[in-house]
Parts: C-alpha cells; sequence; structure tokens
C-alpha cells in the first residue's frame, strides 16, 4: 500500500486533490470491479452490474482468482444467512463482525434473499467451488462460464 500511495505522489501534483480516477489510472484498481463491489451488486439483485464485474475478473484472472471470489462471496452469503437468525437484530454488527456503517446492506440482502434462498446460494457456492477444482465439470468448460453460471443461479 505504502508503494501504491508514493507512486500517487510522484504521479498527481501536490496542489491537486486525488481523485478516484487518479487511482485507477496509476494504480489500476477500480471501485466499482472488485468482489466488495460483487457482493453489494449481488445484495441489491443488480444482474447488469454483476456481469459487468464478471466480465472485469475474467479479463484479470491473476487479479481475482476463481477461488477466492468464490471463498468471499461465501463468507458474505454466510454473513446474510446468520442475519436471518438473529433475534436481536440491534446487535447485527457485533454477531456479523462488520461496520455498522454494512448493516443496510446485510439487511437489503436478507429481504432479497430469504432463508430458503440463502441456503441455495450456498449451495451453489459449494457446487461452483467443486467445479472450479475440476469435479464433475465438462472438460470444455472453463473459468468463464463457472463464474457467469454461478452468477446466474444466485440471481435467479
Amino acid at each position: 500500500m505504502s508503494n501504491e500511495l508514493d507512486k500517487l505522489m510522484l504521479n498527481v501534483p501536490k496542489s491537486q486533490e486525488i481523485s478516484m480516477e487518479d487511482v485507477e489510472r496509476n494504480i489500476g484498481i477500480s471501485k466499482d470491479y472488485n468482489v466488495f463491489e460483487l457482493n453489494t451488486a449481488l445484495a441489491k439483485r443488480n444482474a447488469l452490474k454483476a456481469y459487468q464485474i464478471v466480465d472485469y475478473f475474467v479479463a484479470n484472472p491473476k487479479n481475482n482468482p476463481l477461488v477466492m471470489v468464490i471463498g468471499q462471496i461465501a463468507t458474505y452469503f454466510t454473513k446474510i444467512l446468520k442475519y436471518h437468525y438473529l433475534i436481536d437484530k440491534s446487535v447485527a454488527a457485533k454477531e456479523l463482525g462488520v461496520h455498522p456503517f454494512f448493516l443496510k446492506e446485510y439487511e437489503l440482502a436478507a429481504r432479497n434473499y430469504n432463508r430458503r434462498k440463502t441456503f441455495d446460494v450456498l449451495n451453489v457456492l459449494k457446487e461452483t467451488d467443486l467445479k472450479s477444482k475440476g469435479v464433475n465439470v465438462p472438460s470444455n468448460f472453463n473459468s468463464e462460464e463457472i463464474l457467469k453460471e454461478m452468477i446466474y443461479r444466485i440471481l435467479n
């Protein structure tokens, strides 16, 4: 992180405020195309945004390994499931291990994915993890197809 900040300071004049465009241009990280934004798109059931992020992941597989993406989405949906079973929602942030700022997103996700659907999503993630490791997958199936199928099954 320190190296990336040094790079920004070298490339952006001191008199200028650093913008998101400066970060994307000099570091190559886009806020719109990471697994956290993918989770948000899934929580909102925003298929267009989810598939845009997936296309970015497919174009940059080294930055977004399929196994890591699956794991992070599984963690997210596990927290959604846990949210469903909380009796006292006032302690949700603590119980989920998230900042209270993110609770609205978990509430939205819980409305968009009832308990049954959340269990279904976790099952899809388990199956996708196995496919990503070569289990029960046709030989001509690639990681792009695996990822797109996973998103489709989560959203539908």
